[in-house]
């Protein structure tokens, strides 16, 4: 991985100017994110431990790696604005990104002198410039100085690191609604919805179990109660609530309990975890009429009160998108995204 870091690009890029986004992520489980105030954090490791996620604590308190290739956002040219993951300061726009050969996401400029700050890392036997949050001081990566033209520098990100915003979006968190459900392999889900209009992101993680974060191994052992769930943010004036149901119900079966396919365990259960009354009754209403009018066998889709989302390791992220010639992607995940592209072929998101 520090090798792959190390990698040369030649790709020629122009700066341009765009306008200041505003602020549009939400992360109420993080007292100290905001996309719009710069002053400084002087927050304790382990209160950071709190609110992050366990694979972002990792690599913004830790100084962990991710592993190349594994991230959403290395080979994108969506046009919008990188912010950090941890404390939601402006970093970088997409003007500034170009795709390199690395696989961590690459940027030859920062947002303003005061977005990223720097320090030596002697780590590894190895000389390098670490990057990090100019407010909260988080790692992001590494500094280069084989970029591009017009600076010669390459910003060497991790992704998780990155929140990323894109273009056009310029109201408030008003629009922005999210919803927790499980329907098997989160894989599969995750590639579903990232294809459908309206939805902005879409994460794999954990939910509705007894162990605080738990790791991937732990949740595969069935014994932690925990369920394989995707975190949906959608905006609201885009898509609805009752058409992210109908997806769901579109692409996995509701009807076979603790099961989907060869996927068996109560980590694979059917079930939607509501955040307030109008979730669960919108579901309730839907797999009412379902169950009278399509399913001959019962929904056995659990409604539970969601406590709180878990956030899967990195290499979960993405996980259809970075592994696409994967005998599982091929033969379990592309079949279900052919039928929702059959089913919802006027709502996929314009490539």
């Amino acid at each position: 991985m520090l090798n792959a870091c190390g990698q040369i690009n030649s790709n020629q890029n122009s700066i341009k100017k765009t306008t200041t986004m505003e602020n549009v992520i939400s992360k109420p489980e993080n007292p100290y994110y905001s996309n719009t105030d710069n002053t400084k954090l002087n927050v304790s490791d382990t209160e950071w431990k709190k609110v992050l996620s366990a694979d972002l604590y990792a690599v913004a308190r830790e100084a962990d790696t991710e592993r190349a290739f594994t991230g959403k956002m290395w080979q994108s040219e969506t046009k919008g604005t990188y912010y950090c993951a941890a404390c939601g300061l402006k970093l970088f726009k997409s003007e500034q990104k170009f795709v390199s050969s690395c696989g961590w996401p690459s940027f030859f400029e920062q947002e303003n002198k005061n977005s990223v700050v720097f320090k030596d890392d002697n780590s590894y036997g190895m000389k390098r410039t670490e990057a990090l949050c100019g407010r909260c001081n988080s790692h992001l990566g590494h500094l280069f100085d084989d970029g591009p033209e017009p600076t010669g520098k390459r910003y060497c990100m991790n992704a998780i690191s990155l929140d990323f915003v894109p273009d056009g979006v310029t109201s408030t968190t008003g629009n922005l609604e999210t919803i927790v459900l499980g329907g098997g392999c989160f894989w599969c889900v995750e590639a579903v919805y990232e294809n459908l209009e309206g939805v902005k992101s879409v994460y794999s993680g954990y939910a509705g179990g007894t162990v605080e974060n738990p790791s991937y191994e732990e949740v595969c052992t069935g014994r932690t109660g925990a369920a394989e769930v995707v975190e949906i943010t959608y905006d609201k004036s885009k898509t609805n609530l009752d058409e992210i149901f109908q997806v769901f119900f579109t692409v996995h079966d509701p009807t076979t309990l603790n099961r989907q396919g060869a996927d068996a365990g109560t980590q694979y259960r059917s079930a939607i975890f509501y955040k307030n009354e109008n979730e669960k009754k919108v579901a309730e209403s839907l797999i009412a009429a379902l169950n009278e009018k399509v399913f001959s066998n019962k929904i056995v889709t659990t409604l539970e009160a969601l406590q709180k989302f878990y956030k899967a390791e990195s290499y979960h992220q993405g996980y259809y998108q970075n592994n696409k010639n994967q005998p599982y992607c091929q033969m379990v995940i592309q079949p279900k995204l052919e039928k929702f592209e059959k089913v919802f072929k006027d709502r996929l998101k314009k490539k």
